[in-house]
């Protein structure tokens, strides 16, 4: 949600804060702003309603804000309409603080009444608002310095935030806070920044500090200095960030969303050589041991959104291959239900950010549990990398559309790797078996680049689908989990309403939806799967229904049967979503840009959700 970013050095802050802003404009937002200080000056402020160009245009990209110190924001709305006055950054009643926010206080109505009391007066309806008078309250009434203000507003807060803060008293000092929300810290040849996620800050430093939760750290000029709850100084260790910040640019493609289809093949090849070594499967990286992986009893796989999708698709992979019981849950459900987990058990954590509220609880459900747990994320140093058990690193670089690809996909590839070495290390599957499925693991990447090269008459076809209202994605075993991601897809960028069954359900009341032209795209990766599938839809055909089939080549039958046909290169069963899911993240696409919609940011959505 929300993106921020701070600035510290010899330069002119705005237009490196509205750069910055740009490159976070994917997480979603509403409005936005900057506060800009010129040495002992007072803080300006500036705010936009709407898309950031306006802000820009506001500030003339910045040239009209002099200052060499400053902080600025992107707002997702949660309290308050979207408006000028809601957005960020908010001030207290006399300018002595000065800050912005990303979370949700929970308990700001109780903190707001508190100091209404002590006489402060409110002009937003936003709960950072509260935050920023309660340190100003702190600040006032122990007459101590910044830290101890923010320590104990931290106290009284309840709820998630990334909080980053001036003061009116502390000129080129920036310091800030977290509990449950992102936030990153660069400093690079006597500059220090602040941002919300990678990709603000990958044009100036890579060198990063990740700032634990209930941590405060305070901002000079290339220097950075670290304190806990009570106020004592800590000892953080600077990690590289090794992605290329070209690649968080678009590079010539039109939208993110196509470029990263286009860096699949490289992302899953990269992601499979980080587990595959002299032609086996090496998870030691990860820091799972053939000892460990001998006495997982049962598995838990805990996602949200596509890496839930994820998820449908590994439970398939690793019952059959490993012949381990796997339970799926959305994070979202998972600590509400009070879950009842094998001590013996091993939860996996599917995360592209690795800040992903839900999934970050779950985690810590886990862990209070005392079940050993597995995070699979795309981000060194996020919060779920740094509290699971294990980590297991995806390699699909900076992703930026909302809607994800190659993360999905590179996600996939951590699963069949778990799969497989979890069989082979159980005796489930025979040491030809093992290096048969790791040879086809590696001919994935072309394989994918072969179906992208032919996107063409996807595109074709789906011009012709962009006035439809509904869609149904149909599937069996793993072409139901295919189904689910296909139609998130579709849903998330083309605003057309889709929904995926499982094929055999269609006849227990969803097929009374289908009426004459009403698209049907059926998923035929599986053979033994493969007539059932085609008389479900058929039956939706007889009904007036529109089929596309989705299927591995061979199968040219289909063509008889359905009015439009993809085909994908045959592979192992077990891995055929990493090839069904191309054409459908196409099909998504197209149909969105058919309608004139922004691809990348679509609306109503952000591409890391960090709040309840």
């Amino acid at each position: 949600m929300c993106g921020i970013v701070g600035y510290i050095g010899g330069k002119q802050a705005a237009p490196i804060l509205l750069d910055g802003l740009s490159k976070l404009e994917y997480r979603g937002y509403d409005s936005s702003g900057l506060a800009v200080r010129d040495g002992d000056s007072e803080v300006r402020v500036v705010k936009a309603k709407g898309r950031l160009k306006i802000l820009a245009e506001k500030t003339d990209n910045g040239a009209a804000m002099i200052g060499t110190c400053g902080i600025g924001h992107t707002r997702w709305a949660t309290h308050g309409e979207p408006s000028e006055v809601n957005a960020h950054p908010h001030h207290s009643d006399d300018g002595n603080v000065v800050g912005v926010h990303n979370g949700i206080i929970e308990n700001y109505q109780e903190l707001k009444n508190k100091l209404l009391r002590k006489g402060y007066e409110f002009y937003s309806s936003t709960d950072t608002e509260v935050a920023i008078k309660l340190v100003d309250y702190y600040y006032k009434k122990y007459l101590g310095t910044p830290v101890d203000a923010i320590n104990h507003a931290m106290i009284r807060i309840r709820g998630s935030y990334a909080l980053e803060i001036m003061f009116h008293e502390y000129p080129n000092e920036i310091y800030v806070a977290r509990k449950d929300s992102p936030m990153i810290i660069g400093v690079e040849n006597g500059e220090s920044f602040v941002a919300s996620d990678v990709p603000a800050i990958l044009k100036y430093t890579r060198n990063v500090y990740y700032i634990g939760n209930m941590e405060i750290g305070r901002l000079k000029q290339g220097e950075v200095t670290f304190y806990n709850l009570d106020g004592d100084e800590i000892e953080k260790e600077l990690t590289e960030i090794n992605w290329d910040s070209e690649a968080a640019e678009k590079a010539g493609y039109e939208h993110f969303m196509m470029k990263e289809i286009h860096e699949q093949p490289k992302a899953v090849a990269d992601t499979i050589n980080s587990v595959v070594k002299d032609g086996k499967i090496d998870l030691s990286e990860a820091g799972l041991t053939e000892e460990e992986i001998k006495t997982v009893s049962q598995i838990y796989i805990v996602a949200c959104g596509s890496a839930y999708h994820v998820g449908m698709a590994a439970q398939y992979v690793i019952e059959d291959l490993a012949r381990i019981p796997v339970r799926v849950e959305l994070a979202s459900e998972f600590r509400y239900r009070k879950p009842i987990l094998d001590p013996n058990g091993l939860v996996i954590v599917v995360s592209q950010s690795g800040e992903t509220a839900d999934s970050l609880a779950a985690l810590r459900e886990a862990k209070d549990a005392g079940v050993t747990t597995l995070g699979v994320v795309n981000v060194i140093g996020s919060s779920i990398a740094r509290e699971a058990d294990h980590v297991m690193y995806t390699m699909a670089g900076p992703e930026i559309s909302v809607a994800t690809t190659k993360a999905y996909s590179t996600q996939l590839i951590a699963s069949y790797a778990i799969a497989i070495q979890f069989a082979k290390v159980r005796e489930t599957i025979t040491e030809e078996k093992y290096t048969e499925l790791i040879a086809e693991l590696q001919t994935i990447p072309d394989k994918i680049e072969s179906i992208i090269d032919d996107k063409e008459r996807i595109q074709w076809f789906a011009a012709k689908q962009s006035s439809a209202k509904d869609m149904f994605f149909l599937g069996r075993g793993i072409d139901y989990a295919i189904s689910m991601e296909g139609s998130l897809k579709m849903k998330e960028i083309s605003y057309v309403h889709s929904e995926a069954y499982a094929a055999g359900e269609l006849k227990h009341g969803t097929i009374s939806l289908i009426e004459e032209g009403t698209l049907v795209i059926g998923i035929l990766t599986q053979k033994e799967l493969y007539e059932k599938t085609l008389s479900n839809m058929l039956e939706c055909k007889s009904r007036g229904a529109y089929l596309m089939g989705l299927t591995t080549f061979g199968n040219y039958n289909v063509e008889d049967s359905v009015d439009f046909a993809t085909y994908i290169p045959k592979t192992d069963v077990h891995f055929a979503t990493s090839l069904a899911v191309i054409p459908l993240q196409l099909m998504g696409y197209y149909v969105s840009v058919a309608k004139g919609l922004d691809v990348d940011k679509p609306r109503n959505l952000a591409k890391s959700v960090t709040v309840e």
